[in-house]
């Protein structure tokens, strides 16, 4: 572990030298605070969403809308996470381009250690935070208690192989609830 201030930081849980925002598929874990069934109940195999859920759902299904170059495939809202696929393309660095040429040469101060530590435009970090923050935002405004875990889980998805067999678990995943729902291990496949 490592100090930042004085005070021990956790190490990221993302794979080290890798760039985020480079185009590829990401399969997500996202879970609630404590595993707390905020997102409804799995009956006969489907889920039915409560109002979070359904917020849950409507936040991630706008994903796109709010992030230029990530584009969605399979995903799963269940009661205590969310599973999806996150597809990074290339837009992306055609779109950060454009943005750069427009900017005005205005002076700030940036501190570098804080720049390199933050999650960058364009990235997974930047759209599970912005995901998590309006789900948490939208509850509470409609007057919901509500929280998420610290973290999320990522895989990078090397091959089509893998692909399908991520899409096959996250389909299945309201099949398997019983199984897994006190079982890490499930949630990480």
């Amino acid at each position: 572990m490592t100090l930042f201030k004085n005070k021990y930081r956790i190490e990221s849980a993302r794979l080290k030298g890798w760039d985020y925002r480079n185009p590829g598929c990401y399969f997500v874990t996202i879970c609630t605070r404590g595993r707390g069934h905020y997102f409804g109940a799995v009956e006969n195999d489907d889920v039915r969403l409560s109002v979070i859920g359904e917020i849950a759902a409507q936040c991630w299904a706008e994903t796109p809308q709010h992030h230029p170059g990530i584009e969605l495939d399979e995903w799963v809202i269940m009661p205590n996470h969310a599973h999806g696929i996150i597809v990074i393309i290339d837009r992306v660095e055609t779109l950060r381009s454009v943005v750069e040429t427009l900017q005005c040469n205005v002076s700030t101060t940036v501190d570098p250690k804080m720049s390199a530590i933050s999650p960058k435009t364009g990235s997974l970090s930047v759209a599970v935070r912005s995901f998590k923050s309006a789900v948490t935002k939208m509850a509470h405004k409609a007057g919901h208690e509500f929280g998420w875990q610290e973290r999320f889980w990522d895989r990078i998805i090397r091959d089509e192989k893998e692909l399908n067999r991520i899409r096959h678990y996250i389909r299945t995943n309201p099949s398997n609830w019983e199984k897994d729902q006190n079982n890490d291990e499930g949630l990480w496949m």
